[in-house]
């Protein structure tokens, strides 16, 4: 994820998307987020070390993270691909995995499992060539879609719902891989007539002074499904939710926005660890998560 600075010119490449037709819900009963078990997540992924692409914490994350979204369901695939970058040639894996297959309402909820190569913004010049932990920036997304993924499972959610975890979302501005977003647009660039309600990527969202603004990109290009994420948060008394307007960002909702889906990004962009060696899991919050987490259970299992 980078800061968009360049907001005038997305404007002209992201048209505006409308909303599709009300979904149906069948929902039997909606459970409960657990943030202590999200928070848990964290500090299994962080324990692999750095996930950057080439790196062995990212060998093992990859393993462990399909081996988890396995035991939740059979439907499981794997999107691999070959990215040549300014660090060299990179093996990257998005991982699938859906809920509800042969439901035509569906709703894409995405995170990026990668982490960042380098903490270029860390204030101490020596370690900018290190590798970040990742617990926020990544480590916080991928915990809440797999606790996600373990309600779905034991409690079928009222649509057909798909998480995507991308890979090489961290990679550029001397990342590596040359360019962000590469997981996402590579999967962007292959969904076929693939056509979800909406989609919501999570990123940087649990951090323990979480605040939640409304991303202008999102605004504009998808504002339905910010009001009705907005919504969900207010039903689920997630108050990190706020009604101010953030920074542009440039994340994995613009190369789906690019594609026709209707996505928005759920960020907090002031998280003061950011891109650092500091991005640890003491840095993260299960109240955080659970806000998060319960803002999602309420889009899938009580769709307006």
């Amino acid at each position: 994820m980078r800061v968009d600075t360049t907001r005038s010119g997305l404007r002209a490449l992201l048209a505006a998307c409308a909303l599709p037709a009300v979904l149906v819900a069948t929902s039997c009963g909606q459970p409960s987020f657990d943030g202590e078990a999200a928070m848990a997540l964290i500090e299994k992924q962080c324990a692999f070390g750095p996930r950057n692409p080439g790196s062995p914490g990212h060998e093992a994350m990859l393993g462990w993270l399909v081996e988890t979204v396995g035991e939740q369901t059979p439907h499981v695939s794997v999107q691999r691909f070959t990215v040549e970058g300014p660090g060299g040639t990179f093996e990257l894996t998005n991982v699938i995995a859906s809920f509800r297959p042969t439901e035509r309402n569906r709703v894409l909820l995405c995170a990026h499992w990668d982490t960042r190569a380098v903490a270029d913004r860390d204030p101490d010049p020596a370690r900018r060539g290190t590798p970040i932990p990742g617990a926020n920036d990544g480590g916080s997304g991928v915990a809440v879609l797999l606790e996600l993924a373990r309600l779905m499972a034991e409690r079928p959610p009222a649509l057909g719902v798909d998480l995507v975890f991308f890979d090489g979302e961290d990679g550029g501005d001397g990342g590596g891989l040359g360019d962000w977003c590469v997981g996402s647009s590579y999967y962007a660039s292959r969904i076929g007539e693939y056509a979800p309600g909406f989609a919501v990527v999570i990123d940087m969202i649990g951090d323990a002074d979480l605040e939640i603004p409304r991303e202008p990109n999102s605004m504009r290009s998808a504002p339905s499904v910010v009001e009705r994420v907005w919504g969900a948060a207010r039903a689920a008394g997630a108050t990190s939710f706020t009604d101010r307007e953030g920074p542009g960002m440039y994340d994995d909702h613009v190369p789906l926005l690019r594609a026709g889906i209707p996505a928005i990004v759920v960020i907090d962009p002031h998280y003061r660890y950011w891109h650092t060696v500091e991005d640890t899991p003491d840095k993260c919050s299960p109240q955080s998560l659970d806000e998060v987490g319960a803002t999602l259970l309420e889009l899938v299992y009580r769709p307006s």
